[in-house]
C-alpha cells in the first residue's frame, strides 16, 4: 500500500490487515509509555487546507506515539494565503526531506493529484477531500463496529452480513463514500436515507439500497448500525430542504425514533455533531452510542495506516 487516497482502492485483505494492525496499536495505547519506536527518524508533514480539530489532532497523536517527527502546517497564515500554488506548497516542504504527507484539502481530488503528478516521492493519506472521500474515518467507523459486534481483539474478521443504515446529507459527505466503499469491501449490508436532494446524482452506481423515509427504512431494513450524518451547512449554497425543525423530524434520530430501536443497534456520528438536528441527546450519550469510541479508536486506525504506507509492513513485531 504506496498512498491512502480512497476506500475504493482498498481490498478485503489489506482492510482486515489494516484493522488487525490497529488492534495492535490498540494495545499500545493501554501502557504505560504509548509510544512505539516503529517511525522513529521519519518525518510526517500534516498539511491541513481545511480547518480540523478531530482529524488533525488525531493524526499528530498517532505519529508522535510512532515516534515520527512531526510537522504541522496550517494554511492560514501560510504563503498560501499569499496565493502560493498547492504545487510549490508541496515541493517546498519535500526539499525539508520528508518522508510521508497527510494532507487536507478542500478540492476533491487533490491528494490524488498530490501522489499522482511526481510532485513528491513520498506515501500520501488523505485526510479529506472535498466531498469526494474520507478513508481514515471510514476505517476507523468499521474498526468501532468490528470491536463492538465481535469483541476487542478481533482479528481476521471482516463485517459480513452487518446491516449498517446511513442517514443525511450523503450528496456532501466525504464519509459517506469511504464508508459505502469500504463496508461493502468488508461483506456489510449497507442503506442510505436522506431527502431527495441531498442525494448525488450518481448513487445509482453505487452497491447501496436507497430510500427517503427514514422510519419505514428502520422498520424494514433492521439495521445492526445507525450512522447518522452531519448536515454540512458550511458546503450548502441552496436551499436543500425547507427548514432544520422539517429536517428533524422527517430525517433526524429523534429520541422518539431512538427509543424504537432495538437495545443492540449501534449509533454512530462521524462528528461533530448537530445536537437536536440530525441526532438527540438521548440516543447520542446512550449506552449504543458509539461517538467517543470513534474518536479514542482514530488514534490507534491512523497509528495502523500510517505504520503500513509508510513501511510496508502488515505486522508489528515490537508491540510487546
Amino acid at each position: 500500500m504506496r498512498h491512502l487516497i480512497s476506500t475504493l482502492d482498498v481490498t478485503r485483505d489489506q482492510a482486515i490487515a489494516l484493522l488487525d494492525v490497529a488492534e495492535d496499536m490498540a494495545s499500545v495505547s493501554q501502557r504505560e509509555v504509548k509510544r512505539l519506536p516503529a517511525l522513529r527518524g521519519k518525518t510526517i508533514v500534516n498539511l491541513f487546507f481545511e480547518d480540523s480539530t478531530r482529524t488533525r489532532i488525531s493524526f499528530e497523536a498517532a505519529e508522535k506515539r510512532l515516534s515520527a517527527d512531526v510537522i504541522n502546517f496550517a494554511a492560514k497564515g501560510s504563503s498560501v494565503s499569499k496565493g502560493e500554488s498547492l504545487k510549490d506548497t508541496v515541493q517546498t516542504l519535500a526539499a525539508m526531506d520528508i518522508d510521508g504527507v497527510v494532507i487536507r484539502h478542500g478540492a476533491s481530488g487533490a491528494p490524488l493529484l498530490l501522489a499522482n503528478r511526481g510532485w513528491i516521492d513520498v506515501p500520501v493519506i488523505n485526510a479529506g477531500d472535498g466531498t469526494h472521500e474520507h478513508p481514515t474515518q471510514a476505517l476507523l467507523d468499521a474498526f468501532t463496529m468490528r470491536r463492538r459486534l465481535h469483541g476487542a481483539g478481533s482479528r481476521g474478521k471482516g463485517l459480513d452480513g452487518v446491516k449498517v443504515l446511513i442517514v443525511g446529507d450523503i450528496l456532501h459527505s466525504r464519509v459517506a463514500r469511504s464508508n459505502v466503499w469500504l463496508l461493502r469491501t468488508l461483506g456489510a449490508h449497507v442503506h442510505l436515507v436522506a431527502p431527495p436532494t441531498l442525494l448525488p446524482w450518481s448513487i445509482q452506481e453505487w452497491p447501496v439500497t436507497v430510500s427517503f423515509d427514514l422510519d419505514a427504512a428502520l422498520a424494514e431494513f433492521a439495521p445492526d448500525v445507525v450512522m447518522m450524518l452531519r448536515i454540512q451547512q458550511e458546503r450548502m449554497r441552496d436551499a436543500f430542504f425547507p427548514n432544520e425543525r422539517e429536517y428533524s423530524l422527517l430525517w433526524g434520530l429523534t429520541e422518539t425514533r431512538f427509543s424504537r430501536l432495538s437495545e443492540s443497534t449501534l449509533i454512530m456520528h462521524p462528528g461533530p455533531m448537530n445536537r437536536g438536528l440530525e441526532i438527540s441527546s438521548a440516543a447520542a450519550d446512550s449506552p449504543q452510542s458509539t461517538v467517543l469510541e470513534q474518536v479514542a479508536n482514530g488514534v490507534s486506525v491512523r497509528m495502523a495506516a500510517l505504520y503500513m504506507v509508510l513501511t510496508g509492513e502488515r505486522e508489528v513485531s515490537d508491540v510487546h
